[in-house]
């Protein structure tokens, strides 16, 4: 069998920065072993599937070790896919997921994504977190992910996770957050998932349904602008719009070629 395959950067004007993600549209659904195999046979952060149903397509993501109910770098990644080489003639894209409906529309060089919010709530952190990532965090919130909040952006750099004590934190991923010190900039992240096969994702657009109800309440502004601060980097301009954010971002086209097996 032969499928087509394009690696995309995500979050980023040009390659070499942003997220990867493997992105493979198919004509109908392979076994979700054989998906799996091919996402950690790929090794990178996210590789996704979709099937064209009429005028929408269904879409899926596997990380090198699950599948996963959301991904924001290989939605945006997809849709520049579709955009630039297989419907070029398209403006909105139309996901089905296990997440809902999700939709990407072109905003001149940018790619912006409709997604739910997921605001999280202040918690009891497990046992170890803090001390698996380090430092003095000032507050400590959930939603499918931790939400470890900082008082620096030098602090967030600094961070050395002690990943193989994250493998047995009770939730998804963790994120770590604090204010930009750049200008123009109004916060920083980085995202730590290593249970899901991804130590330190590069750019993480799911992690931005938490952040942005949480920085847009802090900050009492609801257009903000992101930056993940892994040693890739990506910026992503950001708005929440009540139950729902926007998430946006450009991509870049790094290889397309096809997977024999």
């Amino acid at each position: 069998m032969e499928l087509p395959i394009y690696q995309v950067d995500a979050f980023s004007s040009g390659v070499f920065a942003g997220n990867p993600a493997a992105i493979c549209p198919l004509e109908s659904w392979l076994p979700a072993e054989t998906m799996q195999s091919i996402a950690a046979e790929n090794n990178l952060a996210e590789t996704a599937y979709f099937v064209k149903t009429g005028d929408r397509y269904h879409l899926r993501w596997f990380t090198p070790a699950v599948e996963v109910d959301l991904c924001g770098h290989a939605t945006l990644a997809s849709a520049y896919v579709i955009f630039r080489l297989l419907d070029t003639a398209a403006d909105v894209v139309r996901f089905d997921t296990l997440s809902g409906e999700l939709v990407v529309t072109k905003e001149g060089e940018r790619l912006s994504m409709d997604f739910p919010a997921r605001p999280a709530e202040a918690v009891r952190p497990c046992p170890g977190l803090v001390q698996a990532l380090g430092g003095s965090p000032k507050q400590v919130l959930a939603s499918r992910d931790y939400l470890v909040v900082y008082e620096t952006e030098e602090e967030i750099h600094a961070l050395t996770p002690d990943m193989t004590a994250l493998c047995s934190i009770d939730r998804f991923a963790v994120i770590v957050t604090a204010p930009s010190s750049t200008p123009g900039v109004d916060f920083v992240s980085r995202f730590f998932a290593p249970s899901q096969g991804v130590p330190e994702d590069p750019v993480t657009g799911s992690a931005h349904c938490t952040l942005i109800p949480y920085w847009a309440q802090r900050l009492g502004k609801t257009e903000l602008v992101a930056r993940q601060v892994s040693k890739r980097g990506g910026t992503l301009f950001c708005a929440l719009r009540g139950e729902r954010v926007g998430i946006a971002g450009e991509a870049a086209l790094y290889l397309r070629g096809s997977i024999e097996f």
